[in-house]
């Protein structure tokens, strides 16, 4: 596997290939990486000649009451995971590489509409810095495809409106999200769990399911759902942020005449944050 820690070296690769008509799928990640990253990449190789991975710690998307600083890094493990799946590049940018004037000097990129809400509201300012990056990393890498997970669903779909509003010539693919045994959502942050956590957290998506069979058995008073889900979660010890139901290419709160939604929820067990969603199609 091939590194590359500069935006010359990396389009040296890429040159390379493209001149012998490879394709490319590109996966951005933060490093740490678990099985739900390495579908991604498995995902872009089923599709393409040639896989990308980047690993990329971004300050901008950290909010004040988030510890950059203390982001699990863990490189050597990372490397070796991307070459035991046969990964053809790893792309390793400092914040110095791509953002040489600083933070503060650097064009924002943001996705309206799909931000203000859910994750935006509860993490001001994340969502711009995600999508700045995943710009700058699209243009730097040129890829084909990008592929992203659809557990964080809300920045699926904002990198999505990106995409389409800026008529960039990247296809984004969603890959469905990697779970334990339990049901839990695989996540980093998963790690942060003992033994009796991740028992309790599995009931996030039971919950999930059992509220998508009642829509997907006719019931439309969602306001009801919600509320029942919430009662659920709060008797099990979560603190829960947001568990909503929502028109899955708006993310506005579902009406009955939605056809495709998203039932989108993020609870805090211990000091845990965990995210998830199911999605239901009614067509």
């Amino acid at each position: 596997m091939y590194q590359a820690t500069s935006v010359t070296e990396l389009r040296q690769y890429m040159q390379h290939w493209k001149d012998h008509g490879h394709s490319s799928a590109f996966i951005p990640t933060m490093g740490n990486l678990h099985g739900g990253h390495i579908s991604l990449i498995e995902k872009g190789q089923s599709l393409c000649d040639r896989s990308i991975c980047s690993i990329f710690v971004n300050p901008m998307q950290f909010g004040p009451n988030e510890d950059w600083d203390h982001y699990p890094r863990t490189l050597d493990r990372d490397i070796a995971q991307l070459e035991a799946v046969g990964c053809d590049l790893v792309y390793l940018p400092t914040a110095s590489e791509l953002y040489p004037d600083g933070l503060d000097r650097i064009s924002h990129v943001q996705v309206t509409d799909l931000t203000d809400h859910y994750e935006g509201a509860h993490r001001p300012g994340h969502f711009t810095g995600v999508a700045t990056v995943v710009l700058k990393l699209f243009n730097i890498v040129k890829p084909d495809i990008s592929v992203f997970g659809k557990k964080d669903y809300q920045q699926y779909r904002v990198i999505s409106k990106m995409v389409e509003d800026f008529n960039l010539d990247v296809q984004i693919i969603g890959q469905e999200t990697t779970r334990e045994d339990s049901g839990l959502a695989t996540s980093s942050r998963n790690q942060y769990l003992d033994a009796e956590q991740k028992q309790k957290a599995a009931l996030i998506y039971q919950l999930l399911q059992q509220t998508a069979q009642q829509v997907d058995k006719g019931e439309r008073d969602f306001t009801m759902l919600r509320q029942r889900a919430l009662e659920n979660l709060d008797e099990a010890g979560f603190k829960t942020d947001y568990f909503c139901i929502c028109n899955a290419e708006t993310l506005l709160s579902a009406t009955p005449e939605d056809r495709d939604l998203v039932i989108l929820v993020t609870a805090t067990l211990g000091q845990t944050r965990l995210l998830d969603n199911i999605e239901i199609s009614l067509w």
